[in-house]
């Protein structure tokens, strides 16, 4: 895949193709995750929604593996577990490629869209693996990283242009950074900026 491919990109089964053995388990992992957040409205059972909680809160460490293979025994027969966390080892290798492919939720959302969506979801939490872009510590300042952390904590992606405008304020001058936080996105848990400044990988 050329950048300019990843850049167009509109079906993103080449582009987890591409990712493959080039990124973290967690950054696949919420991926998968991301993309259940951007359907929300589509996940209705209460049960479903717990296994992407607590699959977000393994991938910060926040709960053992253990919590995690327990909530998809319990929704074994739910739409979610069995399109993305049915895998016997729960690789979010697998997670991440199972949710590009399908699901029942599939039969709601045209197929194009579909694609399109996650396509954008990956360059939300990859950026353009073609540029690497090294944080200024100048850029850190205590105003910068009190609104990344706040915006991964919360999801509160609404607050990413005042993220822009602190970070300018800072003096980075970086478009691609500066333009992905003004974007409309989607932005999604793992977003590489906010990621980029508190450290995730």
């Amino acid at each position: 895949m050329t950048e300019s491919e990843w850049l167009t990109a509109t079906d993103p089964t080449p582009m987890l193709e591409f990712l493959r053995e080039k990124t973290s388990d967690r950054k696949l992992r919420l991926f998968a995750c991301g993309y259940f957040r951007h359907i929300w409205h589509l996940v209705t059972e209460r049960r479903c929604q717990k296994i992407v909680e607590i699959s977000e809160q393994y991938s910060d460490g926040l709960v053992k593996r253990q919590a995690l293979s327990g909530a998809r025994h319990k929704g074994w027969n739910a739409a979610v577990t069995s399109a993305a966390w049915s895998v016997g080892d729960d690789s979010a290798w697998f997670a991440a490629k199972r949710t590009a492919e399908n699901y029942q939720y599939r039969q709601v959302i045209a197929a194009d869209v579909w694609k399109s969506d996650q396509s954008e979801l990956l360059r939300c939490i990859f950026g353009n693996p073609y540029r690497t872009i090294t944080v200024d510590p100048g850029w850190l300042t205590s105003d910068v990283v009190a609104l990344a952390e706040g915006i991964y904590q919360d999801r509160a992606f609404d607050r990413m242009p005042i993220l822009a405008d602190a970070l300018q304020d800072a003096g980075c001058d970086n478009e691609d950074v500066l333009n992905h936080c003004r974007s409309e996105g989607p932005h999604v848990r793992g977003c590489w900026v906010v990621d980029m400044l508190t450290g995730r990988t």
